[in-house]
């Protein structure tokens, strides 16, 4: 696998191409997708390019590659962001031209299903961006979060270190996109306890590899951008869930196949999401919505206890699904410092 690289970074003033490599979800709801456009341009400098799927519900998955091939290749354009994940960007892959994108990286922000083309972009020895969505970052009601603001814009704009901090306060529970109302107010927060540390004993440093578990899953199965197992040695691992909310049974599945695999054993390091514990299927209440937490982290260290005992490893981290949202390396370096209790990234 080639040592990952950092595209070069846009600039204020520069283009950025918006695309839906998943679902078109902005065709169905504008609202939030037009709120982030705006704030891509007001906020952030930079002019937004739509693509001819951004916006068309059912695009095949070879017209959806046709578009991102086109952004990579276009010279006019700096970065390329999704506007939200999906289900089945698994099967656009196959259509991505590698070449094209090889010889002309960028940086790509998105996370979800966008696991896909994260992983895809590493195996070219491209770093990409774990985070930011047009329709769910940029496009939160009243205003982006700030600690989710300032570290995307130094993923889009910076280079070099970045330290990760602990969110005061977060929020799981979302309003409805096609109701107005959901945009006239802030989403509600709730106090923020801090991660939680396991085998907090040492530092570890690495390049990070990983996304939602969901996603995983359906790679390994698949056969997907997969490396062989010993090519992620001394490598930090990442995951997240999303709003499928799977049980811990579940989790733990995935998670021991994995370790079947000979794959967790590779990573001295697991940086674990703020499970997203809510959702409009299953609108669990405080307490339930904490014991879905405690009950998943309970099966993530029951898997690292079969097959990866000495891993350090870090819980209610905000990144993936989770707001505030903090956009992690694919690629880039992690670094892990157990005794300090600190988790920093390079963009």
């Amino acid at each position: 696998m080639p040592t990952p690289v950092h595209p070069p970074k846009p600039r204020p003033g520069d283009r950025i191409a918006v695309v839906s490599p998943s679902s078109a979800l902005p065709g169905i709801l504008p609202r939030p997708h037009e709120l982030g456009l705006d704030r891509l341009r007001r906020e952030f400098g930079l002019v937004p390019v739509e693509y001819p799927t951004t916006r068309a519900w059912g695009s095949t998955p070879q017209a959806r590659a046709a578009d991102l091939n086109a952004a990579f290749a276009d010279p006019e354009i700096k970065a390329v962001i999704s506007t939200i994940g999906g289900e089945d960007e698994i099967t656009v892959l196959p259509h991505l031209d590698r070449e094209l994108i090889r010889a002309h990286p960028k940086p790509f922000f998105g996370y979800s299903d966008n696991t896909n083309l994260l992983l895809f972009l590493r195996n070219l020895g491209i770093v990409a961006y774990h985070g930011g969505s047009v329709m769910v970052e940029l496009g939160r009601p009243g205003s982006m979060h700030p600690l989710t603001a300032d570290s995307l814009r130094a993923a889009l704009f910076g280079s070099g270190p970045y330290e990760l901090t602990p969110s005061a306060d977060f929020g799981v529970v979302n309003g409805r996109w096609e109701e107005p109302e959901t945009f006239a107010s802030e989403p509600a927060m709730e106090r923020g306890e801090g991660w939680i540390w396991h085998n907090a004993d040492r530092v570890v440093t690495g390049a990070g590899w990983g996304g939602c578990l969901e996603i995983l899953a359906w790679m390994l199965m698949a056969d997907r951008e997969i490396r062989p197992v010993e090519e992620y040695a001394g490598q930090v691992l990442f995951l997240e869930t999303s709003e499928e909310m799977p049980d811990a049974g579940e989790v733990y599945r995935i998670l021991r196949n994995m370790g079947e695999r000979g794959l967790l054993r590779q990573f001295p390091a697991v940086l674990v999401a703020r499970a997203k514990s809510w959702s409009f299927e299953q609108p669990l209440g405080t307490a339930a919505r904490a014991a879905y937490a405690k009950d998943q982290r309970e099966a993530v260290l029951k898997a690292l206890a079969e097959y990866a005992s000495g891993a350090v490893a870090v819980f209610d981290v905000d990144f993936g699904h989770t707001d505030p949202q903090l956009v992690l390396p694919c690629g880039g370096a992690v670094r892990v410092d157990g005794p300090a209790r600190r988790i920093s990234v390079t963009y």
